[in-house]
């Protein structure tokens, strides 16, 4: 069976066609600039193509790719009948979906609920699955919430010290995010470790533009740094983090501004981009502090003393810790930054190798021999785990969901 997965964003719509018998990519792309001027960058085995096309919505779009999908030269299927499902990444689910679920109606006025909670995200899902159910009929679709993984944390871990009445009538609580990734992650961590989830305490370090550490205690969320929107945790690459909520007020009387511009300047040009004054690009600042700035050292810098400080608080939670687990783009490939967090956490019985923590892109136990905890380089893999999801969800034979704590 093949399954189709669709990550929408506001201009952007990821695609990639599963063969669930072998868990295979078939193709996968990317339609961009959607309602602009349009362009798809399409992979298709060894076969690339990169088209500038118009998409004036994602009906367009969704139109597009099955095009690409069904295309003579670069195609991988016959038809669209080939496809047997499609499932796809909504971040927010609130406190309404603790698993993935077949979409209906009802889940669509579920999702449209939670817009309010994720006005940048959900909207684009929405749309990305109206335009599937367009193009493609009546095809079953699943829908997979990042949100769903945290559903775990635990109410003192979730609420937030505001008068209970703010939760009761706007459902304000830490929710947590990239949780379809720390799915997949801790999943793969179990089986490098040779242990079952139920049995391991694990701190996953999803990093990448955005950035967010979980505590995953025997396949379950307890903690994120994370939390009712993805603006709070460790600084990022645009976004803050964790700040003083009194600052907000303070700029706005300050510099003459409203609340929104202040909200905008912390979404977007904050973080080690605001610090550095130079990219929200670790690479980018891995090269400026090379060559000298110091205001690029400091972002890197604030960026790891908050991770590290976030691992050892998320310790404390669970009462211990097995492994430390790196991915996503930052959490992937730099080694650098892995390095510096890692740096005193022998304290905790971890120890870096320095020469296992030179690889790139690739999954590794970066801990030395001697270390009592093990340091983990783990590529992510979100859309797996929805393909998974959807399979489970729509009852094909000898399917299963990536479950936690298997």
């Amino acid at each position: 069976m093949n399954i189709l997965v669709i990550n929408a964003g506001s201009s952007s719509l990821k695609y990639q066609l599963f063969d669930m018998t072998g868990k295979n990519v078939m193709s996968k792309g990317l339609c961009e600039r959607i309602g602009i001027d349009g362009r798809v960058k399409h992979n298709a085995g060894d076969k690339e193509l990169i088209h500038e096309v118009s998409m004036k919505d994602h009906f367009e779009a969704m139109s597009v790719v099955i095009g690409l999908l069904t295309d003579k030269e670069y195609g991988v299927i016959g038809s669209m009948s080939e496809i047997g499902a499609v499932g796809h990444r909504i971040v927010h689910g609130g406190e309404r979906f603790n698993k993935s679920v077949l979409i209906d109606d009802e889940v669509l006025a579920g999702i449209e609920e939670c817009v309010a909670l994720a006005p940048l995200h959900n909207p684009p899902s929405l749309s990305g699955i109206r335009a599937c159910m367009s193009v493609m009929g009546g095809i079953p679709q699943a829908a997979v919430f990042d949100t769903a993984f945290h559903q775990s944390i635990p109410r003192n871990a979730h609420l937030y010290a505001i008068p209970y009445e703010y939760y009761e009538k706007y459902k304000i609580r830490r929710y947590g995010f990239h949780g379809t990734s720390v799915r997949y992650v801790s999943g793969r961590a179990a089986e490098i470790l040779g242990k079952p989830q139920r049995e391991l305490k694990l701190i996953v370090c999803h990093m990448g533009n955005g950035s967010s550490v979980t505590a995953v205690d025997g396949g379950l969320s307890v903690d994120s740094s994370m939390g009712f929107t993805p603006l709070e945790g460790i600084p990022m690459g645009t976004r803050s983090g964790n700040i003083d909520p009194m600052i907000c007020e303070y700029l706005v009387k300050k510099e003459g501004i409203s609340i929104s511009e202040v909200m905008d300047i912390l979404n977007k040009k904050s973080g080690v981009l605001g610090v550095s004054g130079v990219s929200s690009d670790f690479r980018d600042l891995d090269q400026a502090a090379k060559s000298g700035n110091e205001r690029a050292k400091t972002a890197l810098e604030i960026f790891v003393h908050a991770a590290r400080k976030t691992i050892g608080a998320f310790a404390a939670v669970m009462g211990g810790c097995d492994a430390i687990v790196f991915t996503a783009g930052i959490g992937e490939n730099n080694t650098g930054v892995r390095q510096r967090i890692c740096e005193n956490l022998e304290y905790m019985g971890f120890e870096l190798d320095n020469d296992r923590n030179r690889i790139r892109g690739q999954e590794a136990v970066i801990s030395s021999d001697a270390s009592k905890g093990k340091l983990l380089v783990i590529p992510t893999n979100e859309e797996l785990v929805i393909a998974l999801d959807t399979e489970a969800i729509i009852g094909t034979e000898g399917g299963g969901a990536f479950v936690p704590g298997s």
